[in-house]
């Protein structure tokens, strides 16, 4: 048996743990989607995603730790201070309760939104989506769905 097999093999394996090959448009179908979305919407869904994040990790740290929570973010080994936002977490009855608020709501619709674990379950249910509660700049509070945007298949 000769080696050229086997290297083939090898190239073979280094081009699909490198994605090589035809890229999909994914990430510029996502951001071109975004791009398409009010305000309002599009602050929500920057948001979302950091809460979806940060209550997934909640949780796994939770399980992990026999059911006690993290007292807090920095105990979880996140910073509570992005460039963009500001996460806050409390937990009721043991239950993390995500706030996610950006730092310069000047030019933003929706200023802050939170959740609750609920959402892993409601997303893996919806495709994607969850709702949050959010806070749009005048104030007044409104559920907001977020997550997967559908697809223009």
């Amino acid at each position: 048996m000769s080696r050229r097999p086997l290297w083939l093999v090898t190239l073979w394996v280094a081009c699909v743990a490198a994605e090589c090959g035809p890229r999909t448009d994914d990430n510029s179908r996502k951001t071109k989607e975004e791009s398409n979305l009010p305000p309002e919407q599009r602050d929500a869904h920057a948001l979302g995603s950091e809460v979806f994040d940060l209550i997934d990790r909640a949780v796994a740290y939770r399980s992990s730790h026999r059911g006690r929570p993290a007292a807090n973010l920095t105990q979880m080994g996140i910073e509570s201070l992005t460039p963009a936002t500001v996460r806050r977490m409390v937990n009721l009855q043991r239950e993390p309760v995500i706030t996610v608020a950006f730092r310069r709501p000047e030019q933003r619709q929706i200023v802050s939104c939170r959740g609750d674990s609920g959402i892993l379950s409601e997303a893996s249910i919806n495709g994607g989506r969850f709702t949050l509660m959010c806070t749009a700049k005048s104030g007044a509070q409104r559920p907001m769905e977020v997550g997967e945007l559908p697809s223009e298949e």
